[in-house]
């Protein structure tokens, strides 16, 4: 295909999310430089058609980009729409102002929804891509503890536990020390093989308390490594209706599956690339008539995936800025809280 035929796609896809309406050849030819006739690129569209890259919806209308249109646009878009400056600083100071994990991924789930107008999800960071900055020992009566456990991504968990004896309280402080001194830095992956001597390491009379720590620490990293996901933005479909040709229900009942928005994010080892699946490039039979545009972000490794999903009718220049932006973001804001 040459660049002509390129171009025009481009300008069909671009005026077609504009404008919501098929385009035609005197559309195109009148609202892009394009240096050509109408009936230049009436041929150049006959073409597209005929190569499965634009369909005609019905009889005497305009033309309008297929699932295999949209991927070649994506794939030969020569440069991405950046956000403004402004956008960039009101990204920046939104997201600056949370106060813990949690805030992070409220806002930012927001933020990406009100960016694209689609839905947004947000995965927090997994607990078996961290590692362990610190283990707090607090000491709630002589025979009960608090044990709570911040990753480097500002992940907490916080667990009770009964102790089998009454400990003084300098006990629990060398308790303390004891499993910050194994685990402290060290990634959760490798947690339960550490965790397994932790009571041969305390003194004998320590130990059975130490046990009971063992385990409750085991459950803390093997049991509670669930994958917790945010969503905003689901109302968005609403406004594009008629781009599905079935009902919105089943889209609307696979957003509140969370083994379907992992899958939806994509595997943990897809790193940090942003990545672009088009109609039926969704494995999901739900999302089949959907785009979906996500990234990976993190503190240097990749801890947890974001993205936003929508019609396959796109703006998929600003969509991929804002999710690539807003990732890049999130992953400064960790490694600065690290």
């Amino acid at each position: 295909m040459d660049d002509r035929k390129l171009e025009v796609l481009r300008a069909i896809v671009e005026d077609y999310v504009a404008t919501q309406e098929p385009v035609g050849s005197k559309a195109v030819a009148q609202r892009h430089a394009l240096g050509v006739s109408a009936a230049t690129v009436r041929n150049d569209m006959a073409f597209l058609e005929e190569a499965g890259y634009i369909h005609q919806p019905h009889t005497s209308a305009g033309r309008i980009p297929t699932d295999k249109g949209y991927r070649l646009f994506v794939d030969r878009l020569g440069k991405i729409k950046p956000l403004s400056a402004a956008e960039r600083r009101a990204v920046h100071r939104f997201l600056a102002e949370a106060i813990d994990l949690d805030d992070v991924v409220t806002r930012t789930v927001r933020l990406l929804s009100q960016l694209t107008h689609q839905v947004a999800v947000v995965q927090y960071p997994s607990l078996n891509r961290s590692s362990v900055r610190h283990l707090e020992l607090v000491s709630l009566t002589p025979e009960r503890v608090m044990l709570v456990m911040i990753t480097d991504t500002g992940r907490v968990e916080q667990r009770q536990l009964e102790l089998p004896a009454d400990l003084a309280e300098d006990d629990v402080l060398e308790l303390r020390r004891l499993i910050n001194e194994q685990l402290q830095g060290k990634p959760l992956a490798d947690a339960p093989r550490i965790i397994a001597d932790l009571a041969e390491l305390a003194r004998p009379e320590l130990r059975p308390s130490a046990s009971a720590l063992a385990r409750v620490l085991l459950e803390t990293v093997v049991s509670r490594t669930e994958e917790r996901i945010a969503v905003a933005g689901a109302a968005n479909l609403t406004r594009h209706t008629a781009y599905f040709a079935g009902s919105l229900r089943s889209i609307l009942e696979a957003l509140e599956e969370e083994v379907v928005l992992m899958q939806l994010l994509g595997r943990a080892d897809t790193g940090p690339l942003l990545t672009v699946r088009i109609g039926d490039e969704n494995e999901i039979d739900d999302f089949r008539e959907t785009a979906v545009v996500t990234a990976g972000y993190g503190p240097g490794a990749v801890v947890g995936h974001m993205g936003v999903l929508g019609p396959t009718r796109m703006d998929y220049p600003g969509t991929i800025a804002a999710v690539r932006a807003v990732a890049r973001y999130v992953s400064e804001i960790l490694e600065q809280n690290r």
